[in-house]
């Protein structure tokens, strides 16, 4: 009897000793299951904000998209009136027009193009970019243009409904000017808003698959957790049976404190197999018993 008893007694140590490793290899996944939530639920929070940041800079392009729209139609109104302008002082020069025209059937040279060709000559030339005989070339062609503009602007400034003109003139040019620049800065703000969007929505992508990762790790965790939980259970099952054998085998049942501990250790195998979450202390007394 007492041989059988002194293999029970080795095979409970033995069993003993799986039940910890069990236990131990169940709170190190546990642990790392807090591990990867934590990870993940931060990651989810990144995401929620991230998406606003999206949402908000796709607002903001929309609005600047509508603005330049109507900033367009500001500036196309601008250009109408500029057109008309122009079209009146063609009009009102008539003769000094006609000797602006070189060959037979070109359309009038105007003030303001001579004006732009004036200036890009001016810029060229500063660049060094007319040399040698073209370099004289563009002297006298700026020379002409200067005269030219002297003939219209004298012609103009002895009429005074062309003066008037031109001064509307200056002032729907610089309207129009006024116009292209709000349209440049909406459509310059639209777009930086689109590429900030873009950038966002990469860097959603980007956390998103990353808490994927962490929720994936996390299921595996708790699933080796689950594993090793259940081959704890089934260890300590087994340490109480053998444990039950060898009470059995020695008598030790008539003594009353050790009937009261294995009731109390009974008590605690119910609550452990109905689900119920024992304490670390309330655990380890499952293993500690004679």
């Amino acid at each position: 009897m007492s041989e059988i008893i002194q293999i029970l007694e080795q095979k409970k140590d033995l069993v003993n000793g799986k039940a910890t490793k069990f236990r131990e290899t169940r709170d190190e996944w546990n642990k790392k299951s807090k591990t990867h939530s934590t990870a993940r639920n931060e990651l989810n929070a990144e995401v929620k904000e991230l998406i606003i940041q999206v949402r908000e800079q796709r607002e903001i392009r929309e609005q600047m998209n509508e603005l330049v729209r109507e900033k367009k139609t500001t500036r196309q109104k601008a250009n109408l009136l500029v057109k008309e302008i122009k079209s009146k002082l063609d009009t009102s020069r008539g003769p000094v027009e006609q000797e602006q025209r070189g060959r037979r059937g070109q359309r009038p040279v105007t003030p303001h193009q001579l004006k732009r060709e004036l200036q890009r000559l001016e810029r060229e030339f500063e660049q060094g970019r007319h040399t040698g005989k073209n370099e004289k070339k563009v002297m006298k062609r700026m020379k002409e243009i200067s005269s030219k503009l002297k003939q219209m602007n004298s012609f103009d400034d002895n009429d005074d409904s062309m003066k008037s003109l031109r001064d509307e003139l200056k002032l729907a040019l610089a309207k129009q000017e006024e116009a292209h620049e709000e349209v440049q800065t909406a459509a310059n703000s639209a777009q930086e808003a689109h590429e900030l969007m873009l950038q966002w929505n990469k860097e959603v992508d980007k956390q998103r698959e990353k808490a994927e990762s962490c929720h994936r790790e996390l299921r595996k965790s708790k699933k080796e957790g689950d594993k090793a939980h259940h081959l704890y259970i089934v260890s300590l099952r087994c340490l109480h049976s053998v444990q039950d054998i060898i009470n059995a085998m020695s008598g030790s049942e008539s003594d009353d404190g050790r009937s009261e501990s294995r009731v109390e250790v009974q008590d605690l195998m119910s609550k452990l197999m109905s689900g119920d979450t024992l304490s670390t202390e309330e655990l380890m007394q499952l293993q500690k018993f004679d």
